[in-house]
Formats: structure tokens, sequence, C-alpha cells
């Protein structure tokens, strides 16, 4: 791996490159936070399908696409006066610090759960106990991460299962209530209770350790390439999807499970 001065030396050489580009590139100069935003939210889900590929290659690439936008909108505000790249690390490490005390300070914390539960707990201090534990979760995240985070946070200030195991009770409970509504013939309240339902799942691939969104995405991918297997031997075969059955289109499924 490189030393800390070619690291260095390297960030100095992309930040000086953003500012030619910023001065001398007509695409570059027109950029306002508002304009880079969508970019922005695609480039970051592009680095998160790279990390659940886990393609190193990639994973390389999209950081480096990651970082400059970080850069760019530090250097936009450099432009107003607002703040810079420096600014950005200084209150980044400042942040570090503050919420690390069991390393940079006296406080113990032997597990990563302590740890979490000291960030909570200093981040509500910084607020002067004003902030509500809920706040920190973004309105614009993905519902499914979404949950993930709520659920989270409240365990971290003790709202939680004493008890993991007791979480399928509550699973069980919430499927229940869906198949009823279903029964009912109640779509608004059938939506809702599969949304409970969903919910308390969530809350059990919290306990046991899982990432839901991870979960499901590898489940996405296994899918994805699975139907493609049985697309590409119909077409192999000079037919079409729906012209074959399901009986051969599960033949064909499990078979490309079994080369999995």
């Amino acid at each position: 791996m490189h030393t800390r001065e070619e690291k260095l030396e390297a960030f100095g050489r992309f930040l000086d490159v953003l500012d030619e580009l910023r001065e001398k590139c007509p695409w570059d100069r027109k950029q306002t936070n508002e304009s880079l935003r969508p970019n922005t939210i695609e480039e970051t889900y592009e680095l998160c399908d790279a990390l659940v590929r886990d393609d190193k290659k990639d994973i390389c690439k999209e950081l480096g696409d990651v970082l400059l936008h970080v850069a760019f909108y530090a250097k936009i505000a450099s432009e107003t006066g607002d703040f810079d790249m420096k600014d950005v690390c200084d209150r980044l490490c400042e942040k570090l610090i503050y919420r690390h005390p069991h390393v940079f300070g006296t406080v113990k914390a032997e597990t990563a759960g302590q740890v979490c539960e000291n960030w909570e707990q200093l981040k509500l201090k910084e607020k002067d106990g004003n902030k509500r534990v809920l706040s920190g979760v973004p309105a614009a995240l993905p519902s499914l991460i979404k949950a993930y985070r709520i659920q989270d946070k409240a365990r971290n200030v003790g709202f939680d299962w004493e008890e993991r195991e007791q979480v399928w009770d509550k699973v069980k409970e919430e499927i229940a209530e869906f198949q009823a509504e279903v029964a009912a013939m109640s779509p608004e309240k059938a939506e809702a209770e599969f949304g409970d339902v969903m919910f308390s799942l969530v809350n059990a691939a919290r306990l046991y350790g899982i990432n839901p969104d991870n979960a499901l995405e590898r489940t996405n991918q296994k899918f994805i390439r699975r139907f493609n297997y049985v697309e590409d031997h119909s077409l192999k075969q000079g037919r079409n999807l729906k012209d074959m059955s399901l009986e051969e289109m599960d033949a064909l499924w499990n078979e490309a499970k079994r080369q999995e």
C-alpha cells in the first residue's frame, strides 16, 4: 500500500485537477449544488451496487466518483466563501474525535454495541438534549433502509426487545393480521398490515445481525441470475418464454440453482 505522503500527494493532485476543470471546462463551470444532486444519488447507488457485488475494481472506481462529488460541493462553497475542503475535513475530524471518547478520551467501550450507544448519547448532547432520537434519520432514505435506521436508533436508547427471540411472535402476529385483511378484501388495511409485516421482518433481521437491504439486494441479484439462465436456454431452444410451460421453466430454474 502507499505511504501517507503518497496519499496526500495524490489527494492534492486531485484537488488541483478539480480546480482546473472548474475554471476551464464549460460543463464543470456551470454545475451547481442543485444540478449535481441527481448525479450524486446515482453515483452513491452505483457504489452500493459494486459493494454488494464485492467487485474491488468497481468499488475503487465508484469511490473516486463519490469523492469527486464531495470535493465538488466543497469547491462550489469555497467560491462563495462559505467553506472549503479544509473546513469539511476539520469538522469531520472534530466530530470523529468527540464521538470516540473511548479512543481519544477516557471512556471505556469494549463492544461495537457500546460504541453505538455512546455515539447516540453524544449526538443528543450536541443539541443540548433537545434533538429528537429519530430526527437524524433522513426523510429521503429508501423505506427499507429507513426502517432499519429507525429501529437501530430506538435500540440505542434502550427501546428494544429484551430477548431477540421475542420478535418472532410479533412477526407471526403481523402476518396473521395481514392475512385477515386480505381475506376480508380490504386493500387499504391490507397494505397497512403488509407494512407492519415488513417492519417486523426488518426488526428480526436487525436483531440477528443481518442488514435487510443487503439481503434483499442479494436475492434480487440471485433472481436475475437464475431468470436470465432460464431465458438464455429458452432462446437456445428457439423458443419464447411465453410459449414455455411453468414446469419447463421450473426445470431450467432448478438447473440454474444447482450450478450456483
